[in-house]
């Protein structure tokens, strides 16, 4: 299970919500061999004088916060944040210092969805990888 957010400049992050959204869950699916349909990005576009970023920074500037389960090798989640980085300054010429990216972990049963707690379903994906 994986929620994702992105947060960044109404002006700069608008246009590109669509491709964005695929270059995330491109690597999401080929990172963590998450299935092909499990998709959950919520963007969050703010207007400038909302959105304060650190010195050094242009106004493409965009966070991605990603809150999954636990369970996941060190590896593998360096290796989504690599392909976030690769992939997001190939497709949409996102320069490194103007993406931010975040993973938080959280238990199985401190999720709730389809009607119970997170370490009760049965997935159709490994999280162990």
């Amino acid at each position: 299970m994986a929620q994702i957010k992105i947060f960044g400049v109404k002006e700069q992050l608008n246009p590109i919500k669509a491709q964005l959204s695929d270059v995330i869950h491109s690597c999401v699916v080929e990172a963590l061999s998450f299935p092909i349909d499990k998709r959950a990005h919520r963007f969050f576009p703010l207007e400038a004088e909302d959105f304060y970023y650190p010195v050094g920074r242009s106004p493409r500037y965009t966070i991605i916060e990603i809150s999954m389960f636990e369970g996941r090798a060190v590896e593998t989640k360096k290796n989504l944040i690599r392909l976030l980085f690769e992939r997001a300054g190939q497709i949409l010429g996102i320069p490194p210092n103007d993406l931010e990216i975040t993973i938080i972990e959280t238990p199985k049963h401190n999720w709730g969805f389809r009607g119970q707690p997170g370490d009760e379903i049965s997935l159709n994906y490994k999280v162990e990888v």
